[in-house]
């Protein structure tokens, strides 16, 4: 028996805010210390890159890569090469999520959220990788289903909207992302939803989907910068995720799924906020460290360290600003004596990769 395409209702739904009252208090409060700690911040730098790429690894092996934090860091200090290995192609969709969220970041400086930039977002997150021939930026045109690998129509778990459908769809979704809501936290769960509903894209609608939510939280000044990312909770529980959607979808079962998606906010939230405690606690450890060190650069070279754990002298050099190449390995050898980094790949001479075991270690919990 066919499956017919599910059109999700225009927005907004009907919400039983009671139901809810104790989830959207407990996301709130833990948002609220977090962002707190956040708008202290004087170099946002010393966090951004490394809580991004570690977002975007965790987004992207929800779609099936394997490549661990550890080796796209070490990858991105080597350097991303054009091999066709399956790990390179890993590593690209990485790279590529991690620029897609950094690109919506700048955007939404000084942009609202529109349909126009979340195309971009998603030509950006497919760019020379897996679905690059699959309409990146642009609205699907054929069906699409979701299922099991080879599976058939009549197999599916979820049928989403015809592709004529999606033009009015979604512009009903931009609209409502601008209305005003009882709660913010309710309305990006309630915009999560209906995005993957949707299925606008013929690929990719998972990734761009999560990445929404941290733009969301940044763009509606929930938060100064948007360091809460729900792909390591949707990961943790993922049959809970996708049988919560389906009970909207199915049952209209709205509060559920809120409940749910506002628990992985408050979950988040103060995993996010240990982490940029521990980083910036490292940082000031290290910082009254630095003059002892006995070089004018020392602290260049430390803030260069938090932009990622692993690095080559080129690439440190190029975040530094250190020009002189002597000073520069003058540098990694004090910083290697006072036990700061390791020499990564000590059976080389040349094009030596150093990590940072501190900083890794934060990141890898």
């Amino acid at each position: 028996m066919t499956k017919t395409p599910f059109d999700p209702p225009f927005l907004p739904p009907k919400i039983d805010y009671e139901k809810l009252v104790s989830e959207i208090a407990r996301a709130h409060a833990s948002i609220g210390k977090l962002n707190g700690l956040l708008s202290r911040l004087t170099n946002p730098r010393l966090l951004s890159r490394t809580l991004t790429m570690r977002e975007a690894v965790m987004s992207s092996q929800i779609e099936g890569t394997e490549a661990t934090l550890s080796e796209v860091f070490e990858q991105e200090a080597k350097g991303i090469g054009k091999e066709e290995t399956p790990k390179e192609k890993d590593f690209q969709e990485i790279i590529n999520y991690r620029r897609a969220l950094e690109l919506g970041i700048e955007k939404l400086q000084d942009n609202p959220l529109t349909e126009n930039i979340i195309k971009e977002l998603h030509s950006t997150l497919l760019r020379s990788v897996r679905g690059h021939n699959r309409g990146p930026g642009e609205f699907r045109r054929k069906l699409v289903y979701i299922g099991k690998p080879g599976a058939r129509i009549e197999e599916a778990s979820y049928v989403p909207p015809l592709p004529l459908k999606i033009p009015e769809l979604f512009g009903d979704l931009e609209k409502y992302i601008h209305a005003d809501e009882r709660d913010v936290l309710v309305q990006i769960g309630i915009v999560h939803y209906q995005f993957e509903a949707i299925h606008p894209f013929e690929d990719g609608n998972g990734r761009i989907g999560r990445l929404l939510i941290s733009l969301m939280l940044f763009q509606k000044n929930v938060l100064s910068y948007p360091f809460i990312y729900l792909s390591e909770f949707f990961e943790e529980h993922r049959r809970d995720y996708y049988d919560l959607l389906r009970d909207v979808s199915e049952q209209n079962d709205w509060e559920s799924w809120l409940a749910f998606f506002l628990r992985g906010l408050d979950v988040q939230a103060q995993k996010a906020q240990q982490t940029c405690q521990d980083i910036l606690d490292l940082h000031e450890k290290l910082k009254v460290r630095a003059p002892t060190l006995n070089s004018k650069y020392a602290h260049e070279f430390l803030e260069s360290l938090f932009i990622n754990p692993f690095f080559s002298s080129r690439t440190l050099r190029q975040r530094s600003g250190i020009r002189n190449v002597q000073t520069l390995f003058a540098l990694i050898d004090k910083f290697k004596q006072a036990e700061i980094i390791v020499d990564a790949t000590p059976e080389k001479k040349r094009n030596k990769i150093y990590r940072f075991d501190a900083l890794l270690e934060i990141l890898e919990r």
